[in-house]
């Protein structure tokens, strides 16, 4: 079942493919609307995508919650990622999608009797619509830019997590997306709700083949964070060098809340993704630790976006860019502090490491503050690697390779030390096949 191109009619057909309710196929025909009449970003790198190549669409099974059950040749590609074996060793539920759909959903029993709901986006709006639509829409609306619409029009699983009040979880929840196919788009939308005093480590992997032909990823993330509640997102995308990665992730985080995002951007053709908080309530806390790293054909424009709308908030933004082989690496944030935020505090520190001639790195701030009781605090640096810790090094009888790449995992080190053991060392072999 595959859907290529996009029309009115073909956002339709895959609302009655999966058997919508009414008022969701009137909202993606409204997005799709949207979507035609909305130009590109006016900021960033230059979009060349042509729509009519992309697929929208596309099924390969039924989900299920019993890993014996997938199509063996998705279960193959998931296998070589190690994914189940990841769960059984340190999480407490995970989640597979392949192309548009959810393959594979499984939780721990426990979760359950905690009544933790932990499910593709999908089945969520079937089996908690009253919930669903409580929270769908209402922190990114479908018409803030052409990509937030077009995903309103065409999405397709994603991520729903609901945590009741006072409830911990002692081990992350983790979902996998892979691109499989040329041309492919992918266009999950990922509800999270961390009730009050709960807490939530959610991680997220992304991958795809190498083709010679451009794909598209776009997706939606909403996340709500309750009173002293607490959320942390890790993200380490390793999209192949020919996906288009334009994502939108917001959180709002009520009083003496956190929201954490850990963001990794290793992959992708062309990456804008700037993960935010609204911090909506006194003492409210948002933070994003992110790495870029761009090579050769490669432009990463990411960072992070912090709204302070209540007293007493702080949000922190630490950002690490590497630029090689002639990629193009740029951290674009923007932090403001509203008039009724007062007494507010926000820390912003962007370091960028240039490891050649033909590699470029920017640094585009946007920093606002509208009351006289609060401060943003913002460093940056560009810097090359240090010839003199290099022949340090190399002096100690390290090659010139193995000291380039000492030199480069320290500087990320703030990022590293974030994740959790498994993905540490997964980004340590991802970062040397890139340089």
């Amino acid at each position: 079942m595959k859907q290529k191109g996009i029309s009115k009619s073909k956002v339709i057909e895959i609302s009655k493919i999966k058997n919508e309710p009414k008022w969701m196929r009137d909202f993606r025909v409204k997005s799709y609307e949207k979507f035609m009449e909305l130009p590109n970003p006016s900021f960033g790198p230059e979009l060349n995508i042509n729509f009519d190549d992309i697929t929208y669409y596309k099924k390969v099974g039924e989900s299920v919650n019993d890993w014996d059950k997938v199509p063996k040749d998705v279960k193959d590609t998931f296998n070589k990622l190690g994914i189940i074996e990841a769960e059984q060793k340190y999480l407490a539920g995970i989640g597979a999608q392949f192309e548009s759909e959810s393959i594979y959903h499984n939780m721990l029993e426990e979760l359950t009797l905690k009544n933790v709901i932990f499910c593709d986006t999908d089945t969520a709006l079937k089996k908690y619509p009253d919930l669903f639509k409580k929270y769908f829409n209402k922190l990114v609306k479908y018409d803030e830019n052409k990509y937030t619409a077009l995903n309103g029009a065409v999405w397709s699983g994603g991520t729903f997590i609901y945590i009741p009040p006072h409830t911990k979880l002692d081990r992350p929840l983790q979902s996998y997306f892979r691109i499989n196919s040329v041309n492919m788009g992918q266009f999950e939308r990922t509800i999270i709700i961390v009730d009050d005093y709960s807490d939530l480590h959610y991680m997220e992997g992304c991958t795809a083949p190498t083709y010679s032909e451009d794909s598209l990823h776009a997706a939606v993330v909403e996340i709500y964070v309750g009173k002293c509640a607490k959320c942390r997102y890790t993200t380490i995308q390793n999209w192949s060098n020919n996906v288009y990665n334009l994502v939108t992730k917001r959180a709002i985080v009520d009083e003496n809340g956190l929201m954490e995002w850990i963001d990794g951007n290793i992959g992708s053709k062309v990456n804008m993704k700037y993960p935010g908080c609204i911090l909506n309530g006194k003492y409210a806390k948002g933070r994003c630790i992110s790495i870029a790293v761009a090579t050769k054909g490669q432009i990463q424009d990411a960072g992070s976006r912090m709204i302070h709308l209540f007293p007493y908030t702080t949000s922190e933004i630490i950002s690490k860019s590497i630029a090689a082989n002639g990629g193009d690496s740029t951290y674009r944030g923007k932090v403001k502090i509203t008039k009724n935020a007062t007494n507010s505090k926000s820390i912003v520190k962007c370091d960028t490491i240039i490891l050649d001639d033909i590699s470029r790195s920017d640094t585009v701030p946007t920093n606002i503050v509208e009351n006289d009781s609060s401060n943003i605090n913002h460093e940056a640096t560009v810097s090359k690697i240090s010839e003199e810790k290099l022949f340090y090094l190399m002096s100690r009888g390290l090659t010139e390779e193995k000291a380039k790449e000492l030199l480069i995992m320290g500087f990320i080190d703030r990022f590293r030390e974030e994740l959790p053991m498994e993905y540490a060392v997964e980004l340590n072999a991802l970062l040397k096949n890139y340089f």
